[in-house]
């Protein structure tokens, strides 16, 4: 899948581990669902999972890896990626957009990308079959890029994976869950924790002030194909500045997380964070033991991971010099466990497992 900040790759086995152990549960809702890693997962592990986000290339992963089922749209996703890996290129608005007025792409990949895209535009395919499409062309986009996996800047020199030529694969869609038709819907997360109902909620909210359609821009533009205006050195969509969630301000962040997790329905909730989060620790744990009029028994679990490649690299001003320096290259991931009843006993074995330098059990 896509290069993404805040992926929970590394994380999967505890939130799967956490699920199956605080819950019962047939089915799951992902409200910020991003990559869709952790729907994919759970997907593969059986359960009926209701994927959510506001960004359009992310609902359109959701469609892909969530909702669509590999028995109804794998063999025509096959002979699509065939036809289109034959199309030769044509400069068209990604190209000129992110490999002329920025330097994300290679020219040759941007050509690719404007006429394949082109040409899944003009198929007029079933919403499913598109968004695996359209997926497995962001991923093979993903694959030859120039960034150190925001789109909020490019490399000053070309990556190395940049002068590959760009080549579709189809994207790793499973068969439908044992416990039923997964769905991925494109809303506000405040609206869909009132819509969807599960027995488990998995909540993975933003943890600071950067924007995810700043940060996957590009993929935005990608999915919708509206060739919006653009501003800046990173040709950042002109709704980057007037889609901005609620979830990335700091003054508003605690009313909003209340609200929602008020708001959902489901009786176990598992909740993602990180330690340089709006929210703390021992704040978040008193919010979370706040739900049903004082009722939840909250139990947590940490982890230590490597913080992104960026971070690691350090910040550098637009000439290219290196300004500050690196306050450090690990971080903590709480997964937070809560329901009326009290769940250590059954977490408990989770909270001391070791972890190795890329934050996996071991």
């Amino acid at each position: 899948m896509i290069k993404y900040i805040g992926s929970k790759r590394t994380l999967i086995p505890v939130i799967l581990d956490a699920v199956r152990r605080a819950s019962d549960a047939h089915s799951v809702i992902d409200l910020f669902s991003g990559t869709s890693r952790v729907g994919h997962a759970l997907k593969g592990a059986g359960y009926r999972v209701l994927s959510n986000d506001h960004n359009a290339y992310a609902a359109t992963l959701a469609r892909c890896y969530v909702q669509a089922d590999a028995e109804d749209v794998l063999e025509d996703a096959k002979k699509l990626v065939r036809e289109f890996n034959g199309i030769k290129g044509e400069p068209g608005y990604f190209t000129d957009t992110f490999c002329v007025k920025s330097r994300f792409f290679q020219p040759k990949n941007g050509a690719r990308v404007d006429a394949i895209r082109e040409a899944i535009a003009a198929k007029g395919l079933e919403p499913e079959l598109e968004a695996v499409m359209l997926v497995s062309l962001m991923e093979a986009a993903d694959r030859v890029d120039s960034t150190t996996g925001l789109q909020m800047a490019y490399l000053k020199t070309w990556a190395a994976r940049a002068h590959n030529d760009i080549e579709l694969r189809v994207p790793e869609v499973l068969p439908r869950a044992k416990h039923g038709k997964g769905q991925a819907t494109c809303l506000d997360a405040l609206e869909a924790a009132k819509l969807l109902e599960a027995d488990v909620a998995y909540i993975d909210p933003p943890y600071n002030q950067h924007s995810y359609l700043g940060n996957y821009h590009a993929w935005e533009s990608l999915v919708r194909w509206d060739k919006p205006e653009v501003y800046g050195i990173a040709c950042k969509r002109i709704d980057v500045r007037q889609r901005q969630s609620i979830f990335n301000s700091r003054p508003q962040f605690a009313g909003v997380m209340r609200k929602l997790l008020a708001a959902v329905r489901a009786p176990v909730l598992v909740v993602s964070f990180n330690n340089e989060g709006y929210l703390a620790r021992e704040e978040m744990e008193s919010m979370l033991a706040a739900l049903w009029d004082g009722q939840g028994k909250v139990t947590t679990i940490e982890n230590e991971f490597k913080r992104y490649v960026g971070a690691q690299i350090g910040i550098y001003n637009p000439q290219g010099q290196k300004v500050g320096k690196i306050s450090h290259l690990n971080n903590k991931e709480y997964v937070y466990v809560v329901s009326r009843e009290c769940l250590a006993e059954k977490l408990a074995p989770m909270q001391a497992a070791p972890v190795d330098q890329m934050g996996l059990f071991v």
